[in-house]
């Protein structure tokens, strides 16, 4: 059984955490709970830290639930950049990777990252800038920033 490892490096600009889980439900948690962590490095308004949980849970669920098929046996990066005005989130996996839906205009693949794309639109409205495309090894990876 895999456990998650965190990683911290201070910088002028900010701080990045990055979290590796187990891509298999129960983990997902953890992820939250370094955000919530994060936040106490830098305050955040509760309605704030509520909505990038949502946003972080649906990012998170899209690569447990569909980059590895039903053996879970992969694993899902996680990184947080903490930055004066803003946190970059960033969810990426080494799994089966998505190709943007043929009715996809503008090729972000919504459709295949979450049923009816309804994960890919809350992180939309809750997040300032998102990103959709391939992870660093392959498989897939979703970047999102909120001003803060």
């Amino acid at each position: 059984m895999g456990t998650g490892t965190e990683h911290v490096d201070a910088g002028v600009e900010g701080r990045t955490v990055r979290l590796t889980i187990p891509a298999k439900p129960e983990y997902i948690t953890l992820s939250r709970l370094a955000l919530t962590g994060l936040s106490r490095v830098r305050p955040l308004p509760d309605e704030t830290l509520a909505d990038l949980k949502l946003a972080l849970t649906e990012a998170t669920s899209n690569s447990v639930r569909h980059a590895y098929g039903d053996d879970g046996g992969g694993r899902v990066e996680i990184t947080f950049e903490l930055r004066e005005d803003r946190l970059i989130v960033e969810v990426s996996d080494d799994g089966a990777g998505f190709e943007p839906a043929v009715g996809d205009a503008n090729g972000t693949g919504e459709e295949e990252l979450s049923e009816g794309g309804l994960g890919i639109a809350i992180i939309r409205s809750i997040a300032d800038e998102l990103e959709i495309g391939s992870g660093p090894k392959g498989g897939s990876r979703l970047r999102f920033t909120k001003l803060l």
